[in-house]
């Protein structure tokens, strides 16, 4: 894109302020958790609608919107996060959650509007636009992930998606900066469940049971070293085991002792090493207890890894709309997980951070927090830079 259209679209997009203010509000009062997003669905379709962007359902509430341009040409991808969390929220705002235990504090409600603007934005540009944009607004980020379902329903293809982007804001980061990385961005993550299984009995003869709540404290002590003792000090990777239930009375035995954790890495190889070192540990220690041990792995989302090519398009794409000072280059992976990762391991893509952060305003709390909000300034910023880097992605080409 040339500097005057780039400026250009800046200029629509700020002018866009209210109405995305208005649209990130509406959604933020009523936040719905994955794969409920009904009302939010119903809103991204009504409003795709009114820029006469055709959309279908997918992955039970995910939204697809195909804006086809007027000359032929590549086929881009954006997408936005629709869920929220099970949270109350506590920031008093005037616009706070309106759904008990239910808050948008992972800024979802601001990419979902955000994308909605980038929509409004490449609308008027259909005469001039070649190729096609395909909006993907995705279900269930935080819980089981929808986008690996949308992509097992084909919304890569027909047309066929040739690159994939997407953002998040960030807190940490000044309103008006981004942060982008040309490799690594986010960890894959792998479930684990374990039960340990000992044999009850009264707790004055401890002698003729297995104590599963002392087999259990040994395994979460061995567990420890997973990653201290078996894995390269350079290579991070991180064992969590957040939940421990066991035991029915202060004077017996516990027959079984359930838990549960996280494993995060970021390569394929410590992954791998990872997961057999964690279920060597806990089978081998409960066995010396007398006990057994069994455990069940669920595979959570892939590492998130940025295309250069794409990274870089990110990169020249923001320095023209907020200047070359205001975009940092990031080589510092996150150990958090994020499913945008089904989208970059298909496709080539890039996903970066906007910041949405404001100290004098008080916008200072991280997400998941309850006092979890944006500065709403970022809001038609993150419209101009998802309709620029789509825009700049398809005219490169051309």
């Amino acid at each position: 894109m040339s500097t005057r259209s780039v400026k250009g679209l800046l200029e629509e997009a700020l002018c866009l302020r209210e109405t995305l203010v208005c649209l990130r509000r509406a959604i933020h009062r009523h936040p719905e958790g994955g794969f409920g997003e009904f009302e939010t669905a119903a809103l991204v379709e009504k409003t795709l609608a009114s820029c006469g962007i055709p959309s279908v359902r997918v992955a039970g509430t995910g939204v697809v919107g195909l804006l086809e341009g007027t000359r032929p040409g590549r086929v881009v991808g954006l997408r936005a996060d629709m869920d929220a969390l099970e949270l109350d929220e506590g920031t008093g705002v005037p616009y706070a959650s309106e759904v008990p235990g239910m808050m948008h504090a992972c800024g979802h409600d601001a990419h979902t509007a955000m994308l909605l603007g980038a929509a409004k934005l490449l609308s008027r540009r259909r005469a001039t636009l070649p190729g096609s944009v395909v909006f993907l607004f995705q279900p269930a980020e935080e819980t089981d992930g929808g986008a690996l379902p949308m992509i097992e329903e084909g919304v890569l293809e027909n047309p066929r998606v040739d690159a994939v982007f997407g953002l998040h804001v960030g807190i940490d980061l000044p309103c008006g900066e981004i942060s982008v990385s040309r490799g690594t961005v986010h960890a894959a993550s792998d479930m684990f469940d374990l039960t340990i299984l000992g044999r009850g009995c009264h707790g004055a003869h401890p002698h003729e049971g297995v104590d599963a709540v002392a087999a259990a404290g040994a395994v979460l002590g061995a567990l420890q070293t997973v990653v201290s003792r078996n894995v390269d000090p350079l290579q991070p990777a991180v064992v969590t085991v957040g939940t421990i239930r066991g035991g029915s009375a202060r004077n017996v035995l516990a027959e079984s002792v359930e838990m549960s954790g996280i494993i995060r890495t970021l390569s394929p190889a410590v992954r791998e090493t990872v997961r057999e070192k964690v279920r060597t540990v806990v089978e081998g220690t409960a066995a010396a207890f007398g006990g057994r041990a069994e455990i069940l792995f669920r595979e959570g989302y892939p590492c998130l890894v940025n295309d250069p090519g794409m990274a870089r398009l990110v990169e020249k794409t923001a320095s023209g709309l907020l200047g070359a000072e205001k975009v940092r280059l990031s080589t510092r992976p996150s150990m958090g997980v994020e499913d945008f990762a089904y989208f970059s391991r298909e496709r080539p893509g890039a996903f970066f951070y906007l910041g949405a952060g404001n100290v004098a305003k008080g916008i200072v709390h991280p997400a998941h927090s309850p006092r979890f909000d944006i500065d709403e300034d970022a809001l038609p910023l993150g419209s101009a830079l998802l309709a620029g880097v789509a825009a700049r992605f398809l005219e490169e080409e051309e």
